[in-house]
């Protein structure tokens, strides 16, 4: 691997950047490894370097269905912070943010880390009680966080409107600590240091099934490459960790929502630090080439697919242009839609599976984003437009006849076990600002359009699957 320095770059400017070397190798799959890492994102690669540079493990490829990054890695909004509450996940999170202050040097490459800090607006007085106890909780686990006053909060904001809004602000907590980075960097150069310490990375090589021997262990993955054998898989695939889990009948208490995000036009730079309002749905942070980068909340409903909502974005937009008014005349340039892999307690799932051999990494909410499409046809009211509804969550799920009779367990799997179906999936929906009733529905999670609504009580249609 060549290593970056100032001299390197003087160099190579030198001779008109003819000297450098492909960032990794473009490997083909071997028949075996000993272990293999489903998904090519910050997890897998991040996985695949640790597990080489400190457990020398070095015979493991990752597995990318399309290009490493391309997934929610290369579609999130870079924000860094370890402010949570519960403290298992302040101290991961505060783990990672140490390990960000130095992942520049650790890898030879600029992932362009910037603790500018991370301001988290309180607009009501449950928001102060809520933001105050995050910060006691922070700080009695050692994790920095502070309270500010409004006027404290525009000092260190001076773009942040504290006046006369329809959501006012009451005060922030900040971590100082916290910050942005370049999410496509954070890709190249774990990539990059993986593949020098001997770790393959395969692109356009989408698992489709995993092997199991007679004693139901792991013994490899097939793919659209071939079979590849390895006594260990890891599935680190964000949204479609159900999808990949689902090949060896695990099922995990996850569901895969869309979350998007847009940016601006560059300007100059005028934003100093990450603001955060999750009252209102929206954050904000300017990148390192000038774009604000603005983010808003996950959509009503589990989806596949990849494409923005505008009535998603509008609100995060009108929210955005009340707290910083300046910012009202920017035109915004593009956005884009991933998939959040999210858990009932909004807590990740790291660890070993039911099945041995195979391990997973997933659950970690707000990375991806994505959209809906326009109507809704209600039973009762006909089309409307789909801001009138209310998704209600997967549908023919049959409560217990006598709770007091069944098994903690199987009270569990009642209360969070969902099938995530990546196709036809049938949900129960709300026509909340319409007649009020609840209907069913069949929706295709990979392009979300609704193949068939029915009410309540009436039996499931059946329609043709799609492709």
């Amino acid at each position: 691997m060549q290593r970056f320095s100032g001299l390197s770059l003087l160099r190579q400017g030198l001779t008109g950047q003819r000297g450098w070397q492909p960032q990794w190798r473009h490997a083909d799959p071997k028949p075996a490894y000993d272990a293999l890492i489903v998904g090519g994102g910050g997890h897998g690669l991040g996985t695949a370097f640790y597990l080489a540079s400190e457990h020398r493990l070095t015979n493991i490829a990752v597995l990318e269905k399309g290009w490493i990054g391309s997934g929610n890695t290369g579609r999130n909004t870079t924000i860094i912070r370890s402010n949570y509450l519960f403290p298992e996940s302040a101290a991961l999170y505060d783990h990672a943010v140490k390990l960000w202050e130095t992942l520049s040097q650790t890898l030879n490459y600029n992932v362009m880390f910037s603790q500018r800090g991370v301001l988290m607006l309180a607009h009501t007085v449950h928001d102060v009680q809520v933001a105050r106890r995050h910060v006691h909780a922070n700080r009695a686990a050692g994790v920095d966080n502070e309270w500010l006053t409004p006027q404290q909060a525009q000092s260190f904001c001076p773009l942040l409107n504290i006046g006369d809004i329809r959501y006012p602000v009451l005060g922030a907590a900040l971590q100082r600590r916290g910050g942005t980075a370049r999410h496509d960097a954070v890709a190249w150069g774990y990539a990059r240091a993986a593949d020098a310490l001997g770790v393959d990375i395969i692109e356009n090589c989408e698992v489709t099934g995993i092997r199991r021997d007679s004693a139901g262990a792991v013994e490899g993955v097939e793919t659209a490459r071939g079979t590849i054998r390895a006594p260990r898989v890891g599935v680190a695939a964000a949204g479609h960790s159900s999808v990949i889990l689902s090949m060896a009948d695990v099922q995990l208490p996850l569901e895969s929502y869309p979350l998007q995000a847009l940016v601006s036009e560059p300007v100059k730079p005028v934003f100093p630090c990450v603001v955060m309002s999750n009252t209102i749905h929206a954050y904000i942070s300017q990148s390192d080439k000038g774009e604000l980068v603005i983010g808003a909340g996950t959509d009503a409903y589990t989806s596949y697919t990849q494409r923005g909502g505008p009535h998603i974005t509008s609100h995060a937009l009108e929210a955005i242009c009340e707290l910083f008014p300046m910012f009202r005349r920017m035109r915004m340039l593009r956005c884009w839609g991933g998939i959040v892999d999210v858990t009932p307690d909004r807590s990740p799932i790291i660890g070993k599976t039911g099945v041995p051999g195979l391990y997973v990494n997933c659950g970690w909410g707000t990375g991806g984003f994505k959209a809906t499409p326009g109507l809704i046809e209600c039973p009762y009211c006909g089309e409307r437009p789909e801001p009138e509804f209310a998704y209600g969550g997967q549908a023919h799920i049959a409560r217990p006849r006598d709770p007091g009779q069944v098994s903690p367990q199987q009270w569990a799997s009642y209360l969070y076990l969902r099938d995530n179906q990546r196709g036809i999936h049938a949900e129960r929906w709300r026509h909340a600002h319409g007649c009020g009733r609840f209907f069913n529905a069949l929706r295709d999670t990979t392009t979300d359009h609704f193949l068939a609504t029915y009410k309540v009580g009436e039996p499931l249609p059946q329609v043709k699957e799609p492709g």
